[in-house]
């Protein structure tokens, strides 16, 4: 991929052994729109993500849902970037989007903010971790902190800056990060900024695990408030979110869902989709 006639890929199969990022084990992707999303359990996910920690080595980490696969379908850097990335399936899109196209759904839905914190209750090496906050609003990531700590006191939580930095101030950041080198940096600016910085900026050097978050910090914080345990449950916490910034989030949902449907039975049946500026 990355010239002219870079297409998405048809979904002939799902690839055994399929690389989703840099990393030794086999795994199962399917291809979502051009992104290879890791067909995982929460607790295979957990195990290969704590070897890295143990290792030494380096991973960065996203989560796709059907808003992200829409970016992607439509940006071909945004793929490249992706595919050295982790990426995890995130939402009732991607499940129906992985039916669609093989027949089966994502063994789990891991969305960064259920994930993230059984990351940090299921790590079982008994280690304290050192995990480190970037992004959202001013005092957000404070609050989540703190919220965080609360929940695992087991590890050291801290913030690196809120989401709102120059780029003298990104310098500081990054060498900040170099010297401190926590095992998991949360970067929440929203994708596709957030996988694109951690694409630009993170290296081995500044942190073992680099993972994009979201709204993650929001939620965690209660600066913004999430659905309902029964909407969860049902998977409609999406509509709860429509409901309650339908100005922002009706692009992406009332648009956004119905183009995702129609782009998946595109891959389904025409096989290699070339996206708009691929």
């Amino acid at each position: 991929m990355g010239n002219a006639s870079e297409t998405l890929l048809a979904p002939a199969r799902l690839k055994s052994g399929g690389s989703v990022g840099p990393g030794p084990a086999e795994r199962d992707t399917h291809n979502i729109l051009g992104v290879d999303v890791w067909a995982a359990t929460s607790n295979s996910a957990v195990c290969e993500l704590e070897r890295v920690i143990e290792s030494g080595e380096h991973r960065k980490l996203s989560f796709l849902n059907a808003h992200g696969a829409n970016i992607a379908y439509g940006d071909a850097n945004y793929r490249r970037i992706l595919k050295d990335f982790t990426v995890l399936s995130d939402g009732v899109g991607l499940d129906l989007g992985a039916r669609l196209l093989y027949g089966t759904a994502f063994p789990e839905n891991l969305n960064g903010t259920d994930f993230v914190p059984k990351l940090f209750s299921r790590m079982t090496s008994g280690k304290r971790r050192r995990i480190a906050l970037l992004g959202a609003k001013p005092g957000v990531a404070e609050a989540a902190a703190l919220k965080f700590g609360e929940n695992n006191p087991q590890h050291d939580f801290s913030v690196v800056s809120d989401g709102y930095f120059d780029s003298d101030q990104e310098a500081e950041i990054l060498e900040r990060l170099k010297a401190e080198r926590p095992d998991i940096l949360l970067v929440a600016f929203g994708n596709p900024k957030q996988e694109e910085w951690i694409a630009k900026n993170c290296t081995t050097e500044h942190a073992s695990i680099c993972v994009g978050v979201g709204a993650l910090l929001d939620f965690t914080s209660g600066s913004v408030p999430r659905a309902p345990q029964m909407m969860i449950r049902w998977r409609l916490e999406w509509l709860f979110r429509l409901g309650l910034e339908p100005k922002r989030m009706w692009r992406r949902y009332v648009v956004g869902n119905p183009l995702f449907i129609m782009r998946i039975l595109r891959q389904k049946w025409f096989g290699a989709v070339k996206g708009p500026n691929a």
